[in-house]
């Protein structure tokens, strides 16, 4: 039986064939070379890290637990040390509160005022609990009390020195200290400190209430230092931006007195 090609079929030659089994192998091989090496650079950094992790590990062990020694103490403290004295430091400023509540009634004022910052019935005042209870919110909180206290009783450098260590989140609460310690250079006859703690009160919190009320101060205090020009852009501040507060009902009076 006779044997015969396809047309146009040529089979391939021998030479041929090798070549490309030549080029198909050298690819290969320079492929798993290079994952070789890859694989090898990995064990050597593995190895490295194994090493490192052997002839330190006294010392990881101890940074590790000294990290665990830091967070637990810190967990105990905030159960057994914080909590508690935030709870007696709120426990003795309770009666501390309702004297100062009562003094800002006009209830003998002088003498409550007096009672909240020194303690009755038994408990502290602001003063010992400010400083008793120094760093926990209480603490914080009884040197603000303690300012507006001495404030409102003519111990304007006690007031200062109270509501400057006063520190709140809150801006209005904030902006009031602030203020006050404006309200307490102004009663020591000191214009400059005053106006420079009013226009902070005015400017560290926008708002209806507290901006406008250090804004005329701060106007008012810059006209009676003879400074018109700031004087009248307080009160124009009020005039475009909260003329419908009770500070702006007669603001065009200070306006024209500024101009």
């Amino acid at each position: 039986m006779a044997t015969y090609n396809k047309r146009g079929y040529k089979p391939a030659k021998e030479k041929e064939v090798k070549e490309v089994t030549e080029d198909i192998n050298v690819a290969e091989l320079e492929k798993n070379s290079t994952t070789a090496e890859v694989f090898s650079t990995l064990d050597a950094t593995a190895s490295k890290t194994e090493d490192f992790v052997a002839k330190n590990q006294k010392i990881i062990i101890g940074v590790v637990g000294a990290i665990a020694l830091l967070t637990v103490g810190y967990l105990a403290y905030q159960k057994f040390v914080a909590a508690p004295k935030e709870d007696d430091a709120a426990n003795q400023m309770f009666v501390a509160q309702q004297d100062f509540e009562k003094a800002t009634n006009g209830v003998a004022s002088d003498s409550l005022y007096k009672l909240a910052l020194n303690g009755s019935e038994g408990k502290w005042g602001f003063v010992k609990i400010a400083d008793e209870y120094s760093g926990t919110d209480a603490g914080n909180l009884a040197n603000y009390y303690a300012g507006i206290a001495y404030l409102n009783t003519g111990k304007y450098a006690e007031a200062i020195e109270y509501l400057g260590k006063f520190k709140s989140d809150d801006l209005v609460i904030s902006a009031m200290a602030t203020g006050a310690i404006g309200d307490a250079y102004s009663q020591k006859n000191q214009p400059k400190e005053a106006l420079e703690y009013y226009v902070k009160a005015a400017e560290s919190n926008k708002n209806d209430f507290t901006t406008p009320r250090f804004l005329l101060k701060a106007g008012k205090t810059a006209l009676a230092l003879g400074n018109k020009e700031d004087a009248l852009k307080y009160f124009t501040d009020i005039k475009d931006n909260y003329e419908s507060t009770p500070e702006g009902a007669t603001i065009d009076v200070l306006i024209g007195l500024a101009q």
